[in-house]
């Protein structure tokens, strides 16, 4: 009797140590391959949150105005943009978001697209500059890494997996076991690795559910898991309200080709067609009508219009302001100005509203200075987690190796470790099957290769 009871406390403390050997293992290698990527979109992510700050001030010259009589007609200042761009012909419109601002028309070029920028009062062009050149969306480009390929891009998925990865490891090797610091306190100092150690520990136990937010809001944003979830919500009318396109024709373009900036929920939304009929009998209404309709069906100030490209093509007012009830797209019938679709953020479906919601938080606007202050807050955390990983890294590695933290003395508790990643790759295919291909390597190659089992080591 008293063999067995003295063996169920060491059975207990080795799987314990299992565990938590195997967890931080993981933890390691999975901040090991993403801190460059996380570093970026810290980085990149924080100036993006004060996107209208940078534009008021650094580029102010192009989106400030004075006011001075009577505004120029829409049609005008769209002249006046296409003639700024020799070649050119208007594709949008977006409507100065209040009387000191200066309106924008995307003008297009077999070369590409541009953006000029227009005083509406006296029709000076303040600025040209090409729509993939704009401060922010080169901000925004770098944060995704799409401004370096679909492979880049891919990278970021996978780190926003990766991302609550670590919080939730993070959050396991945090929690307290009856040490006397490291849990909310910071101890020693910066000379040694304690120290290093418990900051990591208390900034990622803090920050941990802002930052497991960040990650997952920013998913809808990824190439492979953010497109085919959007797919998957509008298939099972839970995105946007598919029904609306069922009484009007629709064109093979999407609202994300026609206009500058969308929602996430109708980017992928088909874009109606004008009722060709109407071509025989009535003219097409033109810009000036259509910028009158959409401000007098309530659009907020400030919205885009796309100008149809075609006979068949329609006049598409949108806007995503900082107030997601006021988020709306409206497509108008070139010829007869009819409303073709109104859709507004209040009969997005349930989780459409949702995942919008998550979004607009995610980039700082759905509760004003606090939410931007909030998210630029996690955005330090992740740095500063960054940071302290790497030095309390360098500070315990052996000379010459890398220093992956020791194997489990009982291996089979990977078992039910591996059952919680497949569970996890079936949610986040990128991250999940990275995250399998990372623990076959370090089981499989690792393992059995000694020149790689003494640099890991």
């Amino acid at each position: 009797m008293s063999t067995t009871i003295a063996a169920e406390p060491a059975e207990s403390a080795v799987t314990g140590v299992s565990l938590y050997r195997a967890i931080w293992r993981w933890h390691f290698f999975a901040g090991l391959l993403i801190i460059p990527f996380l570093l970026n979109l810290a980085i990149t992510g924080s100036l993006y949150l004060f996107k209208d700050e940078i534009n008021d001030t650094v580029f102010a010259y192009r989106y400030h105005v004075q006011p001075s009589g009577e505004p120029l007609s829409p049609q005008k200042i769209a002249d006046v943009a296409a003639a700024a761009v020799p070649g050119s012909v208007a594709s949008s419109y977006k409507d100065p978001a209040g009387l000191d601002r200066s309106a924008i028309v995307t003008v297009s070029t077999d070369a590409g697209a541009s953006l000029v920028f227009v005083n509406p009062y006296d029709g000076k062009v303040l600025d040209t500059v090409g729509t993939t050149d704009e401060f922010n969306y080169v901000i925004k480009r770098i944060h995704s890494l799409a401004l370096f390929g679909d492979i880049t891009n891919k990278l970021i998925e996978i780190t926003g997996g990766f991302a609550m990865v670590l919080v939730v490891t993070g959050i396991y090797l945090w929690w307290p076991r009856r040490q006397a610091g490291g849990v909310v306190t910071v101890r020693s100092t910066p000379a040694r690795r304690i120290f290093w150690r418990d900051l990591h520990a208390v900034t990622g136990a803090f920050a941990g559910i802002l930052i497991f937010f960040m990650a997952i809001t920013g998913m809808p944003w990824s190439g492979y898991w953010g497109a085919n979830v959007n797919a998957w919500l509008t298939s099972h009318d839970l995105g946007y309200p598919a029904q609306l396109w069922d009484a009007v024709p629709k064109s093979q373009k999407v609202t994300d080709d026609i206009l500058p900036k969308t929602g996430w929920i109708v980017e992928k939304a088909p874009v109606p067609l004008s009722e060709i009929a109407e071509a025989q009998s009535k003219k097409p209404i033109g810009l000036n009508r259509a910028v009158e309709i959409a401000r007098g069906l309530g659009m907020a100030p400030g919205f885009d219009l796309a100008i149809p490209g075609s006979e068949t093509g329609v006049y598409t007012a949108a806007v995503y302001p900082d107030d997601l009830a006021k988020e709306r797209t409206l497509h108008i019938d070139q010829y007869s100005g009819k409303p073709l679709i109104d859709l507004s953020f209040g009969q997005y479906p349930f989780l459409g509203q949702a995942i919008e919601w998550g979004i607009n938080v995610h980039q700082g606007q759905e509760f004003g200075r606090v939410n931007q202050l909030l998210m630029l807050a996690t955005c330090l955390a992740v740095i500063l987690s960054c940071v302290t990983g790497i030095v309390m890294w360098w500070k315990r590695r052996p000379a010459g190796r890398i220093g992956v933290p020791p194997m489990p003395p009982r291996r089979s508790v990977y078992l039910g470790l591996w059952t919680i990643v497949l569970a996890f790759a079936v949610a986040f295919p990128m991250s999940g099957l990275t995250i399998l291909l990372m623990i076959a390597v370090d089981q499989m190659v690792i393992r059995f290769v000694p020149p790689l089992k003494r640099a890991f080591a």
